[in-house]
Order: C-alpha cells, then structure tokens, then sequence
C-alpha cells in the first residue's frame, strides 16, 4: 500500500467492514514503536451503522408516498 502525497491511505475494505469504519467515523492514531495504530475515537456518537445508513439514503429517494400508502405496501394491503 501506498501513501499519497497528502498522506492518505486506502483502509482496504474488508478492514472496514470487520471494524466497522462507515464514512465520518472519528478515528485516533497512536504510535507503538516503529508502527501505527488506527482505531475508533474513545468517544463516538451513539449511532448504529443502520442509523448512519439511513441518514445517508435520506432526502435521495425520489418516489412520491404517502405514509398510508406505505403502510399498505409493507403490509401487503391491496
């Protein structure tokens, strides 16, 4: 892996994925020797990865419902 010439680094995603790291998620780095850790910041906000999720779909839908007939789609209402 390379550094960039800002000093970025891609975190592969597998990695991502097992530690959970969704886009803005606060992360420290300290250093241990000659190497770098990378981990979640102490204190992150009381969010789940559903909720970051959904905060990032919302206001991109583009089909026009009402809740009644959301409701009626879910529960299979004809």
């Amino acid at each position: 892996m390379r550094l960039t010439s800002k000093g970025q680094v891609t975190i592969p995603q597998h990695i991502r994925q097992q530690l959970g790291l969704m886009p803005n998620t606060e992360v420290e780095f300290e250093i241990d020797g000659d190497a770098v850790r990378i981990r979640k910041a102490a204190e992150q906000p009381a969010r789940h990865r559903g909720w970051t999720m959904v905060e990032h779909l919302r206001g991109r839908g583009n089909w026009r419902m009402t809740t009644d007939e959301i409701m009626r789609l879910t529960r299979g209402d004809d």
